[in-house]
């Protein structure tokens, strides 16, 4: 891929209004005029010569274009001239310099455990979360995502050596010591070029607090990277969390265990998310949290009419509460997916990626929901716009990689497939347990024709969690590409067994066209549609 010499327009115009020149223009200009008006009237009374009016336009006229130079290359404040180092940059997906793009830059690590018993780990990694997450809705911040900088725990290395690797010219580390119902925490803003801190501050309040420490550090850190933020950026920074500590950590609970996506864990999550909405029942977050653990239910565990009502409920309620959240329009549109209402699932995925461009989840939502149709141009557009913004996620990658196949997009899928695996291997190194990226990434790996290292990873993934039904549908998928018919069918009827699969997803799954005309799948999708 060949290097960008020249930013783009808007890039270039950013840059510009960063560095302040257009205001250097104004104040220029003003200024000269002043100067003009205060030569005509004075000239002549001091009997100074014609020429001298002459040469002042001249001078004025010349030292514009100096003026916009040194605005350019230093800030100019009233503390003097200091050289313009250029704001903090990130880099894309695979670009080796953080000064890659013309916009401010952060990673946010997950907070160290500092507490007596030092089992707050998920306390600790949800407040670095909630303020990564509310930086993340400034549109002239970039911020790494949370599985780029999340495998980044206590000890992990060198903080300028951390940022290089994430591509990102600033980094923010903290600390958090919770007792009872007090709270020490302790933040730094660091510079990964020099290792100087740019900002720091320790908070020594009590639990209820919490909220306010979070708004006061996101706001901190924005003010401290971005020169403006709009009215609705510093809205849309402070917290949207519950008002009630404890459903607070109820919440951060159900996101731990939301995010590891086995059905065990999407069981604890809804346990946890519904403490948290039994605490406060004005807690919108927690009410989209709950219907996602339905939904997740309903695709991969049981059918339940039951579930799917819950499902309904939870994501209008969440909605009701907070019609302006993103999180709360992508949980109601996967509710309607799960209902097969597809335009307003639609509908409600776009309205989404309105309120927050950056939301992974609404776009990989969106991405299965056009999958379900049958629209596989349209899914494999929402799943690279999903790896887009988050780039070290590898479920949007893996079935990308699946829907060009299915496409004939051969060499497309082939190329993604390396992408996929770079993703994924960098992921184990961190998370060897995760059975998820073994399974979706064994497909990557039967793409690229390595058959042995796949068969090892499918055999790694059983036995992390043998019953796990959608690991089993997964498994079904491989060895169906690997021209294993009995084999996929074998473990296809566990899945089904153990849990459930979507009907619609089977039908476009392009990795079961090797068994499709198999009596043995008919009978298995006719089982599915008469439940």
């Amino acid at each position: 891929m060949k290097k960008r010499l020249l930013l783009p327009a808007s890039s270039f115009i950013g840059e510009l209004k960063r560095r302040k020149v257009f205001g250097t223009a104004a104040a220029y200009a003003v200024a000269a005029w002043i100067l003009l008006q205060i030569g005509e009237v004075t000239f002549e009374p001091l009997h100074l010569p014609d020429w001298a009016m002459t040469a002042l336009v001249i001078v004025a006229i010349a030292g514009f274009p100096p003026a916009l130079v040194i605005s350019w290359f230093f800030d100019i404040s009233t503390k003097g001239f200091k050289r313009d180092t250029g704001s903090a940059r990130a880099a894309p997906y695979g670009a080796s310099s953080p000064t890659a793009i013309a916009s401010p830059s952060i990673a946010v690590l997950p907070f160290v455990d500092m507490s007596p018993d030092k089992d707050q780990g998920y306390f600790c990694e949800g407040v670095a979360e909630e303020i990564l997450n509310a930086l993340t809705r400034i549109e002239k911040l970039h911020v790494a995502a949370r599985t780029s900088s999340f495998q980044f725990k206590e000890g992990s290395g060198d903080i300028r050596k951390i940022g290089e690797q994430l591509a990102v010219q600033t980094v923010l580390e903290g600390s958090v010591r919770k007792a009872e119902n007090r709270l020490r925490i302790t933040t730094q803003l660091i510079n990964v070029a020099d290792g100087y801190h740019l900002w720091s501050k320790s908070f020594d309040e009590e639990l209820k607090d919490i909220f306010a420490i979070q708004d006061e550090i996101a706001r901190s850190i924005a003010e401290s990277l971005v020169e403006t933020l709009s009215p609705h950026e510093q809205s849309a920074i402070r917290s949207r969390s519950s008002a009630d500590v404890l459903a607070y950590e109820y919440y951060l609970r159900g996101r731990q265990f939301f995010n590891r996506f086995r059905r065990k864990d999407i069981e604890f999550a809804r346990q946890m998310f519904h403490q948290a909405i039994e605490i406060d029942p004005e807690f919108g977050l927690a009410w989209a949290g709950y219907a996602d653990c339905f939904s997740f239910l309903i695709m991969y565990v049981d059918p339940q009419a039951s579930y799917r009502e819950e499902a309904n409920k939870a994501s209008q309620k969440a909605l009701d509460l907070s019609p302006e959240l993103a999180e709360a329009r992508a949980s109601r549109g996967l509710a309607y997916l799960i209902c097969d209402e597809y335009a307003e699932a639609d509908a409600e995925f776009e309205r989404a990626l309105e309120l927050n461009p950056r939301l992974y989840e609404a776009y990989y939502y969106y991405g299965r929901a056009r999958f379900h149709q049958g629209d596989l141009d349209k899914a494999a557009e929402l799943f690279a716009q999903a790896a887009e913004v988050n780039p070290e996620e590898y479920q949007a990658r893996a079935l990308r990689v699946q829907v060009l196949r299915g496409l004939g997009r051969v060499k497309e899928a082939t190329q993604e497939a390396q992408d996929v695996l770079t993703v994924v291997e960098k992921h184990l190194e961190w998370n060897p347990d995760d059975a998820r990226a073994l399974y979706l990434g064994t497909a990557s790996l039967i793409v690229i024709g390595d058959t042995k290292r796949a068969s090892r990873w499918l055999e790694r993934a059983l036995e992390i969690d043998p019953t796990d039904s959608v690991l089993l549908y997964n498994v079904a998928c491989n060895f169906a590409s690997l021209g294993q018919s009995d084999k996929a069918l074998d473990y296809l009827e566990q899945a089904i067994k153990h849990g459930t699969v979507s009907a619609a997803w089977m039908r476009n799954d392009e990795d079961l066209a090797g068994v499709r005309d198999n009596p043995r799948f008919e009978a298995l999708l006719q089982r599915l549609t008469s439940t």
